[in-house]
């Protein structure tokens, strides 16, 4: 946690655009500094990019094939008091109607019945499980299942002692893990380690403490999940890269830990939300603490960031426009009086579909958060009592 604690770090932002493919709308924000008045500042659209004349010199976004800029649709708009240092435009976008989302490539979204799959540790790209085929891939119930029982059962939960657990040629999906019957080449590749969970809640003495068996990998001892039952294996979405063992589908050995947690996430926020018709989560650790609230704003956003360097000329090379999820966020851990009052609601309403992930991904992901956060404009960077921050699809 000492990371989290450390003072985060703001970068000053030359060039910050954010398009709305289904309003087919754009926001464009450029430093003052680095381009005098809102006449210094000419827009126009290239060839599946987006091109900007400042006085500093000429910068080209590259945008997603079928998105165009409406020609001689940026007009300066108000900044409002707080921003003497930006200069906003307001823009319109077309869409081609054939320019579709491009399919999700998560972990939920790759496994089928009767296919033929490997298992590798994403730290280290150790295969873990070779040539899994699965009978039945089937989703658990959702998260909630067990506390809303009581809710519709006018006797008590008949299911409080039993567990759903895999068949050996099953797999289980769970809102962010896999449910797996272990075999024996698994005592390879994994380790197992005994951790006990209590609670820090003085009111609740009477909860016993739980025992953990968790999962790691042996070549690289990163965390995988736990093993739930004797025979069974709890593994992340996070943790694993899941790969279909024939055809020329490439392993992606080399991806950054860092953008490897903000895509997946991204992208299993964005089917939880489209599923469940949710935009509230409650990012947890697996001993139920809270740990961040996200309110997800939007999930048809495109955005870019340019950076400028020292002497106030923007980055190269020029970047391009990728789709994100815009949205709120509060840290459980943070100490502002507005922020305590966010969290005492979410948990006295109830409010926020749960999100459980290990304690470390969930510092990973509150770093790429406030990274996102730390990059955005300083009119962008707060609305209310949250933090304004996207995670890239």
């Amino acid at each position: 946690m000492a990371g989290l604690e450390m003072q985060r770090k703001t970068h000053e932002v030359g060039v910050f655009l954010e398009l709305r493919r289904r309003l087919h709308t754009g926001l464009l924000i450029v430093r003052k500094d680095g381009a005098g008045s809102p006449a210094d500042v000419v827009v126009t659209g290239g060839d599946s990019a987006l091109c900007l004349r400042t006085l500093k010199g000429d910068l080209s976004v590259g945008l997603p094939s079928g998105v165009t800029l409406d020609p001689g649709s940026c007009i300066p708009t108000s900044a409002g008091k707080s921003c003497g240092e930006e200069l906003h435009y307001r823009l319109r976008i077309n869409v081609a109607e054939s320019s579709d989302e491009e399919a999700s490539d998560s972990v939920m979204e790759t496994l089928r019945a009767k296919e033929t799959y490997c298992f590798h540790c994403q730290g280290c790209m150790t295969r873990l499980l070779e040539d899994r085929v699965f009978k039945r891939v089937l989703p658990l119930p959702n998260g909630n299942w067990n506390a809303l029982v009581d809710d519709w059962c006018c006797h008590s939960d008949p299911f409080a002692k039993e567990k759903l657990q895999p068949r050996p040629e099953d797999c289980l999906l769970g809102d962010t893990f896999l449910l797996l019957a272990r075999d024996d080449s698994c005592d390879q590749t994994l380790t197992e380690e005994v951790s006990r969970v209590s609670t820090d809640d003085g009111q609740d003495s009477k909860k016993p403490c739980r025992r953990l068996v968790l999962i790691s990998c042996k070549s690289c001892s990163a965390e995988l999940g736990e093993a739930v039952a004797p025979g069974t294996l709890k593994l992340y979405f996070t943790q694993v890269l899941v790969e279909p063992a024939v055809g020329d589908r490439k392993t992606e050995a080399s991806i950054k830990r860092s953008v490897f947690v903000e895509r997946t996430i991204a992208a299993r926020l964005s089917e939880l939300s489209n599923s469940l018709s949710t935009f509230h989560f409650t990012v947890q650790t697996p001993d139920e603490k809270p740990f961040l609230l996200l309110w997800l704003l939007n999930s048809d956003s495109i955005i870019a960031s340019v950076p400028e360097t020292c002497d106030g000329t923007l980055h190269s090379p020029s970047p391009r426009a990728a789709r994100a999820l815009k949205l709120l966020y509060v840290a459980c851990s943070n100490p502002g009086i507005m922020q305590r009052d966010v969290v005492t609601s979410w948990e006295v309403n109830v409010i926020g579909h749960p999100v459980v992930l290990p304690q470390k991904v969930c510092e990973e992901l509150q770093q790429v958060i406030d990274d996102s956060n730390s990059t955005l404009p300083a009119s962008m960077r707060h609305m209310r009592s949250y933090e304004v921050a996207y995670l890239r699809l």
